[in-house]
């Protein structure tokens, strides 16, 4: 008789696998009386309005008052978005959302006539300012940026309409959350022994990994068929966001999408277009590991739901206890600083919502305020791919913990081109001290899988989406409206490069792929995780080598957060993204791995 494997409610979770919400708001009335009370700081904020330029006691006022509501509206997002995140299927969830997001959307439009004001004043006076009045010492890197940003910055009048757009203007993703998350259901997997098993976006990556290949075959067709499914409504909303992303870019005068993006990091559009020439060139490397993987699992063929098939038939068990130890002696070069911050806050801090239940979200992320711990929302289901993902996102929370050690709030928050190199720097440096724990050939075959997993999204998938976001994006501002049959197409299109003659696939359900990833929501936000492994791997090979000074200037670039522009940022920790170096140097990281897992298979 066939059964099915279900996941528990997330009431019967016990809480020690739960994020510490209760150190966020004590409950949702606290919550409801905190998003209460962001409406009557605006009043305050409005009173400002053309007083900015009166005196520097006047605007230190000001920024003053506009940090401290800021930082009260983020608090009350971020717990709203963590607890639907957690537990998509409690209706109250969305409702909370939708209520953050609607505030923040009034709060931008009310303080929207801050940087037309602040341009008006002039830089010389500004800076003039910062130097008389102590209060605006931090603002000298905004206020800098600002004016580098002057010629795509509007009227009041339009300041005011862009801010109040934001959040409609985030329905496209949020009805593509909704459906992904709460409205689609997948049938069950059925593995060999006809058994059943729950296909959801929390299990659906566990499945992938079954040395069933009958199980990951119906699961990856369960998936990518409802997807299909779903493939016009997922498609508009997809296009929707794109034409949003082209509206605000002819808007603001910048020449196009990629221009806009990258603009608003201060990173040149040459780092982009050099990125995807490296990884083109590169691409035989990929073909290789086809090859490799292909024979290493015994098969005739390879598809791509073997891509996670392990080929140690016994993989390592790895409770979340042994995965913070591991990690924690991959990070020693760090010191006991950034060691021991880390140990307490995922051991008893409740960092980490790792619990497995039903509502939970697909994936993981770090995410928090200023005033609250850097969170992690995952399913962590005692596997590598499982301390993989914990060492990644715990990267990103200490970047996050270090920066608002070290920076005052305005300066806290670091871009998305410096946010992946922390992740899988973490992973690297990890990944290193197991490789010299243990020599055992089956051990080293679980570590290199874990490798090739990362290595698969961040140097496959996500520069490929990349080179698709950015062809959808042209032929939208050239008039175009891409259909779902035509998007799956260029989809495949491109990853069939990369699979060449050596990966067997389905044209439809791998052109799908673009469809499963919401970070196509956020306009070349892709391409990020393949400079941000690069830069990583660059950094580590110092750290690993012993060199002099490495540690010191990978926490220091840590510690500044979003006071440098990340480029130089970067260059003080060692690596220059502007070259292809540290491109070139993580592809000869992938080919020694591929190489290692011809060896140990052969």
């Amino acid at each position: 008789m066939s059964q099915t494997a279900t996941l528990p409610p997330r009431q019967a979770v016990d809480d020690a696998q739960k994020w510490n919400r209760e150190a966020v708001f004590t409950d949702r009335a606290a919550w409801k009386a905190a998003a209460e009370a962001i409406p009557t700081m605006i009043p305050e904020l409005t009173a400002y309005a053309g007083r900015l330029g009166e005196s520097p006691a006047v605007l230190a006022d000001y920024m003053e008052k506009l940090d401290a509501a800021q930082r009260a509206l983020m608090k009350v997002y971020f717990y709203a978005l963590m607890e639907r995140s957690v537990d998509s299927s409690d209706p109250q969830t969305n409702s909370m959302v939708g209520r953050a997001g609607s505030l923040y959307g009034q709060f931008a439009g009310a303080t929207a006539f801050t940087n037309p004001e602040l341009l008006r004043i002039g830089r010389d006076k500004l800076e003039a300012w910062i130097a008389e009045e102590p209060r605006l010492r931090d603002a000298a890197m905004y206020i800098d940026n600002l004016f580098r940003l002057q010629a795509h910055v509007r009227g009041d009048e339009v300041e005011q309409v862009l801010g109040m757009v934001r959040e409609p203007f985030s329905a496209a993703q949020g009805i593509y959350n909704a459906l992904v998350s709460q409205d689609m259901t997948f049938r069950p997997a059925v593995d060999s022994q006809g058994k059943e098993h729950t296909v959801a976006q929390a299990t659906y990556d566990t499945l992938l990994q079954s040395p069933d290949r009958e199980l990951r075959r119906t699961a990856y067709e369960s998936y990518t068929d409802k997807y299909l499914e779903m493939k016009h409504t997922i498609a508009a909303a997809y296009i929707t966001s794109v034409k949003q992303d082209v509206f605000e870019m002819r808007l603001r005068g910048y020449e196009s999408s990629l221009h806009a993006s990258l603009f608003e990091n201060n990173v040149p559009v040459e780092v982009f277009h050099s990125l995807i020439d490296t990884f083109k060139a590169n691409i035989p490397t990929w073909r290789r590991y086809w090859a490799a993987r292909r024979g290493a699992l015994r098969q005739d063929d390879v598809q791509p739901y073997d891509i996670w098939a392990p080929i140690n038939q016994q993989p390592p068990h790895v409770p979340y206890e042994k995965a913070v130890d591991w990690i924690s002696e991959g990070m020693k070069p760090l010191g006991e600083e950034y060691v021991g911050a880390m140990r307490e806050g995922t051991l008893n801090g409740r960092w980490v919502d790792r619990a497995v239940n039903a509502g939970k979200e697909q994936g993981a992320f770090s995410f928090g305020t200023y005033d609250t711990a850097p969170f992690i929302m995952m399913s962590y289901d005692d596997t590598m791919s499982a301390l993989s993902t914990l060492a990644h996102e715990l990267g990103h929370s200490m970047h996050s913990y270090f920066s608002r050690q070290n920076q005052a709030s305005i300066n806290a928050g670091y871009t998305l081109f410096a946010a992946e190199v922390a992740s899988n720097f973490n992973q690297a440096l990890t990944r290193a001290y197991l490789r010299g724990t243990n020599d055992d050939p089956q051990f080293q075959v679980a570590i290199i899988e874990e490798a090739m997993d990362n290595f698969h999204r961040y140097f496959l998938i996500m520069p490929t989406l990349a080179r698709f976001e950015h062809e959808v994006h042209q032929r939208v501002e050239r008039g175009e409206t891409p259909t779902a049959d035509e998007l799956i197409e260029l989809c495949a299109d491109l990853f069939g490069e990369a699979y060449g003659d050596e990966m067997a696939f389905d044209r439809e359900r791998v052109g799908i792929t673009w469809a499963t990833f919401s970070h196509l929501y956020r306009a070349y936000y892709t391409y990020s995780y393949a400079t941000g492994i690069s830069a990583a791997h660059e950094l580590a090979k110092g750290i690993l080598a012993g060199e002099d000074g490495t540690a010191e200037r990978y926490l220091d670039f840590l510690k500044m957060g979003g006071s440098r522009y990340p480029i130089d940022a970067l260059n003080h920790a060692g690596v220059d993204m502007t070259a292809p170096d540290a491109v070139e140097t993580t592809f000869k990281v992938l080919a020694d791995m591929v190489a290692r897992l011809e060896e140990l298979t052969a």
